[in-house]
């Protein structure tokens, strides 16, 4: 059987219901725009309805847009919650399957999947959003990890953004990867994947789904992107941060990733995200006969998990720790 870890739900899932009439034709999608010139910057919350931390986050900024604590310097501000239906159907006490409702919303952004003749809760709800993600200058996707993981920061496939994210500060362990075998996700979307490109994209994981520091990594990471984008000022952003910045940041770059084969897959090792696999050919899972071992010495086990993993889906990927 899969390795199952243990959960508590230790945050409660906010009411975003009063957030869901908009100033947009869009529910949940609200944008805020200074009337001075700047940068589109856009904040997504709930890709997948089981990740609370960020709804909670966008919940704590809406009210401070409400109440006129905040407001964006310049540019626009969009903030989005992403997958509605799938949120709708979080249990507490069953918290896992209300990740998505028919397939990952994360995995649709190819053009050829938008524009194809595919059908989903998640591929309407994302054909909704792809104007305001296509317009976006900036992004940053707030996400959190169903296996216990202290925060990571995603970069897509471009040493861009993991630039950005050095600017940014937070969190200590930056992640260059190889992309999803299963489809591509919204931070390598058209100019977001240009390395060429002035726009770039950020995906946080806050630590695992539900425990109540993803809630201050969360308000503490998005305090700190309005401030690096320059549509928050700096007295807002220190008056907000909840982490302390790390005295440094190690960038993990993905090689490979471990992709079930079969229903049957399961760790041999305990799947402890960035955890490290002192030496090379050591066996880190099984899938039926088939026994999938690390490449190298030092390899970092990066967001592991079982949950809903099904045939095709990534299991883990490995990787190298850099300066």
């Amino acid at each position: 059987m899969p390795h199952r870890t243990p959960v508590r739900v230790e945050l409660q899932a906010p009411d975003i219901s009063p957030w869901l009439p908009s100033n947009t034709a869009v529910p949940g999608v609200h944008v805020f725009d200074s009337g001075l010139a700047g940068p589109k910057v856009m904040v997504q919350a709930l890709t997948h309805g089981n990740e609370i931390c960020g709804a909670i986050a966008l919940n704590w900024l809406l009210l401070q847009l409400r109440r006129g604590e905040f407001k964006p310097l310049c540019g626009t501000l969009t903030l989005a919650y992403a997958n509605l239906e799938a949120y709708a159907r979080f249990k507490p006490d069953d918290p896992f399957p209300s990740r998505f409702v028919d397939e990952d919303y994360n995995r649709v952004w190819a053009d050829a999947t938008l524009d194809g003749p595919g059908d989903s809760v998640e591929l309407r709800r994302a054909r909704l959003l792809r104007p305001f993600v296509d317009e976006a200058d900036l992004l940053l996707d707030i996400h959190s990890m169903g296996e216990p993981c202290r925060p990571l920061m995603v970069c897509g496939r471009l040493d861009k953004n993991a630039a950005f994210a050095r600017a940014l500060g937070q969190p200590a362990d930056l992640l260059i990867d190889t992309g999803h075998p299963a489809g591509l996700r919204m931070i390598e979307r058209g100019a977001f994947g240009d390395p060429a490109s002035a726009k770039k994209a950020l995906l946080v994981e806050c630590g695992q789904h539900w425990e109540s520091a993803a809630e201050h990594v969360a308000i503490d990471t998005l305090a700190r992107f309005l401030g690096l984008t320059g549509l928050a000022p700096a007295a807002w952003v220190q008056a907000h941060t909840r982490v302390a910045l790390p005295s440094v940041q190690r960038l993990v770059r993905v090689t490979e990733p471990v992709v079930a084969r079969s229903s049957g897959f399961r760790f041999l090792v305990p799947p402890v995200g960035l955890g490290v696999i002192d030496k090379a050919g050591t066996p880190i899972a099984q899938d039926g006969e088939h026994i999938f071992t690390t490449p190298y010495d030092q390899a970092v086990m990066v967001m592991p998990g079982t949950h809903n993993l099904k045939p095709g889906g990534t299991a883990v990927r490995l990787g190298r720790f850099e300066n």
